[in-house]
């Protein structure tokens, strides 16, 4: 029986949760008793990677039936149902969210403490009738999050990223940090990572500027990905490593696994917290300062978001043409901005044009995503670093999402990138590597067509 269904409001698909305990003190009492009883008899088993999920919930269901059938509590064919589903939730998968997390449609799940429990879905974010009991209940779920994958989470150690098997980002805070909390962010990933063709179907970007990065990747330029939270920087740092040739040696670097790649030779790496003393912590900086010494062809990190960018910007200029990384960001320039802020926390007292010629010699290519009013997460600008002026460097941008085509009549902006006319720097680059790129790929909606009607013409 399923916990968890779908119904269609005006504006969409709306998710909404059956709460199966409601608040009724008896069966939540009951819950907790049988779910403590349960853990205790089963012990070790349940953490039993030798057992398959079937044979492990067979023995979970087994034991759950003995538990309540020498329970003296009156339950209704209904009550026991849901119970037994609930209880079955906590110990196999996660409480109350577990069937939330199945949906393919939900793309967030946000826990702000017992009681609330938001999700997103198409972009938009609406509230679920799901609860945890109490606080305890949320805190244990996000306890067994972070076993799963040898983190831990206590007053000690009050914040964790973590990761759930199918590749799902996790953030949590518990009390004292959080004061309603715990709080828990689960950011899903599709089971089977997103292609080029999902993006171009999505709206995110189009056909011709696919190409593009295509042919920016196999040419082996340097590609910085920017973006707010939440605009699909990791999906489209995904599919652009997927471009990579699959001869090539890559090593991907972050804080939590969230890449998938299908190329044979990856070498990937995460980042390690300190233990209860404090020692042992693994940066990423830490992880690119090795990883230039096991002969990479390629550089992926996750994100840049300190000292790093300093090394990722060094390994650049140092012949590991080619590497990707993401960075927080409001717009292209605002990218160049940060990196040169996060290249100063590397410790060094560097001078600033050091540093942007550092940053003009090493970065090609700026793809910058947006989430739009609509929830729609758009690639809004493919800009070239051309170097330096001055003091300033130079960008020129390459494609430009269209605002003026404004919005359709269910508020869906209608815009889709657009070449602005200008041939990138680089393009001589690309054409070494074998390359080539025809005038038509620049050239602005309706030139090009009428351009190559004309060409044909003459022919």
């Amino acid at each position: 029986m399923s916990l968890y269904k779908q119904i269609h409001e005006e504006g969409g698909p709306v998710a909404v949760a059956e709460a199966p305990m409601g608040k009724n003190p008896v069966l939540d009492e009951l819950r907790q008793r049988v779910h403590h009883h349960l853990t205790e008899q089963l012990g070790p088993v349940l953490f039993d990677k030798r057992l398959s999920e079937e044979d492990l919930r067979a023995r979970v269901m087994e034991q759950l039936h003995a538990t309540l059938a020498n329970e003296r509590t009156p339950l209704s064919a209904t009550e026991k149902a849901n119970l037994i589903q609930a209880i079955a939730d906590d110990v196999l998968g996660y409480g109350p969210i577990d069937a939330i997390l199945q949906d393919d449609t939900v793309t967030e799940v946000m826990c702000n403490g017992p009681d609330q429990v938001f999700v997103e879905q198409n972009g938009k974010l609406t509230k679920t009738d799901v609860q945890f009991i109490d606080g305890d209940h949320l805190l244990r779920i996000i306890e067994k999050i972070a076993a799963e994958i040898g983190r831990r989470v206590d007053e000690a150690s009050p914040m964790v990223d973590a990761r759930l098997p199918d590749g799902s980002r996790v953030n949590a805070i518990i009390p004292p940090l959080a004061i309603d909390g715990p709080f828990l962010t689960i950011r899903k990933f599709s089971k089977e990572p997103f292609q080029v063709d999902d993006l171009i179907r999505f709206g995110t970007l189009n056909a011709e500027s696919a190409n593009f990065l295509q042919a920016c990747i196999v040419g082996r330029l340097n590609v910085i990905v920017s973006g707010g939270t939440g605009t699909g920087k990791t999906t489209t740092l995904n599919v652009l490593s997927s471009f990579i040739p699959g001869d090539e040696r890559i090593c991907t670097i972050e804080d939590a696994k969230e890449l998938q790649l299908h190329q044979e030779h990856v070498l990937c790496m995460e980042t390690r917290p300190p233990d209860l003393n404090g020692n042992g912590a693994v940066t990423i900086r830490d992880l690119v300062k090795n990883s230039l010494r096991m002969r990479p062809d390629r550089l992926v990190v996750g994100e840049c978001r300190g000292g790093e960018a300093l090394d990722m910007l060094q390994a650049m200029n140092t012949g590991h043409d080619g590497s990707v990384t993401t960075v927080h960001s409001n717009g292209p320039r605002d990218t160049l901005a940060r990196l040169e802020t996060l290249t100063l926390m590397a410790g060094f007292d560097l001078p600033v044009r050091a540093i942007r010629e550092q940053m003009a010699s090493a970065i090609d290519v700026i793809v910058h995503l947006s989430r739009l009013k609509d929830g729609s997460r758009r690639i809004t600008h493919i800009t070239e670093v051309q170097g330096m002026e001055g003091d300033i460097i130079t960008l020129q941008d390459i494609f430009l999402f269209d605002y003026t085509m404004g919005v359709d009549e269910t508020g869906k902006f209608r815009g889709h990138l657009k070449a602005t006319g200008v041939r990138p720097k680089f393009a001589e680059k690309l054409r070494d590597h074998g390359i080539k790129l025809g005038a038509d790929v620049f050239m602005p909606e309706g030139t090009a067509k009428e351009a190559l009607q004309a060409q044909a013409l003459r022919r």
